[in-house]
């Protein structure tokens, strides 16, 4: 079905990241993924490319420009390259409405201008060694000293947490309020007791550095407290939908565009003396996915629709839980299915299918697992 989410704009501006990705990322990707981590020099790249900071205030040096329509096609784009190493959305999408929305002027001031220039790169840390989805398991604390809190603790699966120059941590500042007595505290590069663990080895986005982080008794000035004291959980719940929303984005991306490529691979591939496409199986295979990715489609850009729309309220969180946890698992499935489809070329390293099957096996998981989305989803039925 033709798509009509996207006007000339959009779409010109899909150009200029196809060209970015072209110049910038792509030549240099193999290396990034022997090296377990992007160069800096990519991320200013981005920041004259203006490709950080979309919904920045332009005064902090940024787009200027709310819409999630532009999100988007970063998102489609850099997912279509296999590029996730590059974590632009993460920055872009999940930790720039903290800053726009809650940083004081202050703040914004002394932070948003590097995160749009790419001099400044943004991480955070929620995630603990016994504490994933659950903020009440949370342990690290941030003790009052006044003009500054004392933080310890640690925090593990950190994206850009070996690049990272500010790190929005989430830790404890009312012991006694569980969930409810949290805060988000900014850490920046080089405060003193702020030290990072190793490059964790994953199995698949070997070039998106994730890291564990560790706090000794970081003093962090009263000026980094982002938002409202113990608001933290009220924060993270309030931008968890366009995260969601971003992720499911890449998923349906992902797995339309390994659809395409196994399309023309088995058209390409013989066996038994003829194409692999003229095998009833393969049609059936190529068909189902091609309607599960048709209609995900119909529901991601409906989603998008409305949390991009300025008149209304914004996409409701259920819906978001919804899309979530059906692209990334369709994502999965599909990755699965089209590496079948190759055999044992789809195996093999080197093929589009093979980095595919791992880079994307982090979608059910990052963001709120499949479980949690359904959870979400049930409660807000069943009560």
């Amino acid at each position: 079905m033709k798509r009509t989410l996207y006007t000339e704009d959009h779409e010109a501006f899909r150009a200029v990241v196809r060209t970015f990705l072209e110049k910038e990322v792509l030549p240099h990707y193999e290396q990034w993924e022997k090296d377990g981590i992007v160069s800096r020099e990519a991320w200013l790249a981005a920041g004259r490319q203006g490709l950080l900071g979309l919904a920045v205030e332009e005064e902090y040096g940024g787009g200027g420009n709310p819409d999630f329509r532009y999100a988007s096609v970063l998102a489609e784009e850099f997912t279509r390259a296999a590029a996730p190493g590059l974590a632009i959305g993460l920055h872009n999408d999940i930790i720039g409405p903290y800053l726009t929305k809650l940083a004081t002027d202050e703040q914004k001031r002394r932070w948003l201008p590097g995160f749009c220039s790419g001099e400044i790169v943004t991480a955070i840390a929620m995630t603990e060694p016994g504490a994933g989805s659950d903020l009440q398991g949370i342990r690290t604390t941030a003790v009052d000293h006044g003009d500054h809190w004392i933080l310890n603790g640690s925090k593990t699966f950190i994206s850009n947490g070996i690049l990272a120059d500010l790190v929005i941590v989430v830790a404890k500042t009312t012991p006694e309020g569980g969930a409810h007595g949290l805060s988000l505290l900014v850490v920046e590069r080089g405060m003193e007791g702020f030290e990072r663990g190793r490059n964790l080895d994953k199995i698949g986005q070997k070039s998106q550095d994730t890291a564990e982080l560790f706090f000794e008794d970081v003093r962090v000035p009263k000026e980094n407290l982002l938002g409202e004291l113990d608001g933290a959980f009220v924060h993270l719940m309030t931008n968890l939908a366009q995260e969601r929303l971003a992720i499911a984005v890449a998923g349906i991306a992902g797995a339309e565009h390994l659809l395409e490529l196994t399309t023309r691979y088995v058209k390409e591939r013989e066996a038994f003396g003829r194409p692999l496409a003229k095998l009833q199986h393969v049609r059936f295979e190529i068909a189902e996915m091609a309607t599960e990715c048709a209609v995900t489609r119909t529901f991601v850009d409906r989603c998008i629709a409305e949390h991009a729309d300025p008149t209304g309220l914004g996409l409701d969180p259920v819906n978001a839980s919804m899309a979530k946890w059906w692209a990334t698992e369709l994502q999965k499935r599909v990755a699965d299915r089209c590496l079948q489809l190759h055999g044992g070329y789809g195996y093999m390293s080197e093929f589009p299918v093979a980095r595919a099957f791992t880079d994307g096996r982090i979608q059910t998981i990052y963001g709120g697992t499949t479980e949690i989305m359904k959870e979400i989803i049930g409660r807000s039925l069943l009560g």
